[in-house]
């Protein structure tokens, strides 16, 4: 006997190339795993509980696998200025940027960060987020970095949500290292990686490559570090310049290289050959007003998996709308509701190296989200509004 049935429902399983659809179909779960899924008229056995989805769509539970949810303070301001005609370089002069969050973030307690982000959290869930990545980045330093992760953990405690949490000390040089990078890259591969490993805090470990941040031989440092201590990595990189960075994740067999916006084909071909994955994030072009965009074409061509994520940051994306990267992934960058779906569920999933969700399929997490639409396309056309009408996590 199943646990419980979602019957009436139409599906979007995520099974093979494209969506999967089941129409008229239903989902059954045992102990908190997907036991069957199918044809309404073909369920094989009763449920001690029935739900009936009056026609509604179900969908594997929204994953966001790439956000920056934990931090102190916020940009606002800055927002302002720039607005206002004041330029990037000026703010960074005057202390704005991403150390004025690195300095509101050491200044915030592990309370106060997690008090911060538990409405960004349940704000994503209401759209249908089951999992959610979080990275550090926002101390540059060991204690900061490690306060950041166990706020990550407290979110995941504290909610029905499943939190992901990555290491991302290697964001930027802090103002303490100005002029030596290279020591701070090597500070986070000594200290804060293997700290982290032994608080048991990460997940992955995540470097921003460019020449904004850390070079070939840094962050192949830090690289290495999460390899010694068996946590799975991923780049952020190709985002300012074509970097290499799609080449050198692909070396590294990092899980994720998350940006390419001027990542060439070839760098995207090696991805594809080592299993990663890119993860693409429009709200990031979008409020940066980038010019430069992923090479859709060169991706499909070399058969790379895309995700898509909300980058959710205060200071290149502060989005916090799932949804709403779904129709930019398809108006920026051209994606089809397919690739912009699939994105947000199996590729996301794989993104983040979990293999246990992201389609309805027997054995997995029943993770769920249901939809009040007619077609599954009117995820990613709206502009605002929610059709979210319920979420399932490990099948409650």
């Amino acid at each position: 006997m199943f646990d419980r049935v979602w019957l009436n429902a139409n599906l979007a399983s995520m099974e093979g190339d494209a969506l999967g659809i089941v129409e008229d179909g239903a989902v059954a779960v045992t102990a908190g795993r997907i036991a069957w899924v199918g044809p309404r008229g073909a369920v094989p056995g009763p449920a001690r509980e029935t739900v009936d989805c009056g026609g509604a769509w179900i969908l594997p539970g929204l994953i966001d696998c790439h956000t920056h949810l934990v931090f102190g303070g916020d940009r606002a301001d800055e927002f302002e200025r720039r607005l206002a005609g004041e330029d990037y370089a000026a703010i960074l002069k005057a202390g704005g940027g991403i150390l004025s969050t690195v300095r509101a973030t050491r200044a915030a307690s592990e309370d106060a960060l997690l008090a911060a982000a538990l409405p960004r959290a349940r704000t994503l869930m209401a759209e249908g987020v089951t999992t959610l990545e979080v990275k550090s980045g926002y101390g540059l330093d060991t204690a900061t970095e490690l306060r950041q992760l166990r706020a990550a953990r407290r979110l995941g405690a504290e909610l029905p949500l499943s939190v992901v949490t990555t290491l991302l000390a290697a964001h930027a040089v802090p103002p303490e290292y100005a002029g030596r990078r290279a020591d701070y890259a090597r500070l986070v591969a000594e200290e804060t990686v293997p700290a982290a490993a032994a608080a048991g805090l990460a997940d992955a470990v995540d470097v921003f490559h460019d020449p904004l941040a850390f070079d070939d031989a840094e962050a192949g440092r830090v690289l290495d570090a999460a390899r010694r201590h068996a946590i799975p990595a991923k780049l952020h990189g190709d985002q300012h310049a074509d970097a290499g960075s799609a080449a050198l994740g692909a070396r590294h067999g990092v899980l994720s290289v998350d940006h390419l916006e001027r990542a060439d084909a070839a760098g995207l071909a090696a991805m594809a050959a080592a299993g990663c994955v890119a993860v693409l994030l429009p709200g990031a072009c979008y409020f940066l007003r980038e010019t430069a965009r992923p090479d859709i074409a060169a991706m499909r061509t070399a058969g790379l998996r895309m995700a898509v994520a909300t980058d959710f940051n205060p200071g290149s994306s502060p989005a916090l709308s799932l949804l709403l990267m779904l129709n930019m992934g398809c108006t920026l960058f051209r994606l089809t509701v397919a690739e912009a779906l699939r994105g947000v569920t199996v590729n996301a999933a794989a993104a983040l190296g979990l293999a246990d969700r992201g389609r309805l399929a027997p054995g997995l997490r029943c993770d769920l989200a249901l939809y009040r639409i007619a077609r599954p396309a009117e995820l990613c056309y709206w502009l605002g509004g929610n059709p979210c009408i319920g979420r399932v996590v490990e099948g409650r």
